[in-house]
């Protein structure tokens, strides 16, 4: 085998370039493209993150009642929301709630199961403006499930930055880059960064052979590899095959990169539970209805 051989299969090649889909409300604060799950995109696929929830760039208008989706379940999984614009409050009928600003992120285990509600902070409902926003799920695995849910509130501030050449930067989350970590802690290994970069600049990222990875433009273009064009507002899927892909800027840019480890799990779920059996669903279901979960107005 050559060197040019062994270069070429360390490289985790693209494996298809997403429009994003049609948009869908939830509750009537969120406007999404729903990335995944869906299609050839599987909770399977892409474990192990199982949803992707995109609200590109959008101008909501100043209102007294506040935009957003009313209390709703969670069981089996974490959430990850991260604020490009706007603020969002939320609550939990644990009696937690807080606000994630701009640039901020809030991680969220639900583990055993809480109630939920989020929805515009109330300074920014009133004033309205543009709104950006990723929510992103991450599957427990079996053993985690049923762990007691809890939250990390990341501001920017706490976050790890790389900053790059040109003036841009490596803003870590979770997972690490370049021998830096971010704040978040997983109950697998995961990775979440977003690349903000100036044109012209690009970075080589390196994720273990057989993660899945993926890419969402939140703004600009980017080159991945040297040869596959990730537009804005698209998503690009890689091979799990390979441990190093790069990313090249072709304006000034924020990319949000996932990288972690497949849980190689069954998965079972129904709206907000997410487990690895029918049984569990069931169960889910009956301590929902049987107020298990809390209260909350």
């Amino acid at each position: 085998m050559t060197p040019e051989t062994k270069l070429e299969t360390a490289v985790k090649k693209v494996e298809r370039i997403i429009a994003p889909p049609p948009k869908h409300w939830v509750g009537d604060g969120f406007n999404v493209h729903g990335f995944f799950p869906h299609g050839p995109l599987t909770g399977e696929r892409m474990s192990p993150f199982f949803l992707l929830d995109y609200g590109s760039l959008t101008e909501f208008p100043p209102r007294l009642e506040p935009f957003g989706v009313g209390p709703h379940p969670h069981r089996g999984f974490e959430t990850v929301t991260i604020a490009y614009k706007g603020k969002v409050e939320h609550h939990d009928s644990r009696g937690n709630g807080g606000i994630i600003g701009e640039g901020d992120v809030q991680w969220m285990t639900a583990g055993s199961g809480l109630l939920h509600k989020e929805y515009h902070e109330q300074e920014y409902n009133r004033e309205g403006g543009p709104f950006q926003m990723v929510q992103l799920w991450v599957n427990l695995r079996a053993k985690d499930k049923m762990t007691e849910p809890k939250y990390q509130a990341i501001t920017n501030a706490e976050m790890a930055h790389v900053k790059l050449p040109l003036g841009g930067e490596v803003e870590i989350i979770a997972g690490e880059y370049d021998g830096v970590k971010g704040p978040a802690t997983t109950f697998s290994p995961v990775h979440l960064s977003n690349l903000k970069m100036k044109q012209g600049e690009s970075v080589e990222l390196t994720y273990p052979d057989g993660y899945t990875t993926a890419v969402l433009a939140i703004e600009g273009s980017a080159l991945l590899n040297g040869e596959e064009k990730l537009p804005h507002n698209h998503l690009a899927l890689f091979e799990r095959d390979g441990e190093t892909l790069r990313v090249a800027a072709l304006e000034d840019s924020i990319l949000l990169v996932m990288s972690g480890e497949p849980l190689n799990e069954p998965i079972a779920q129904y709206g907000p539970f997410l487990m690895n059996t029918q049984e569990e669903i069931m169960q889910a279901m009956r301590d929902f209805q049987m107020g298990k979960f809390g209260e909350l107005d």
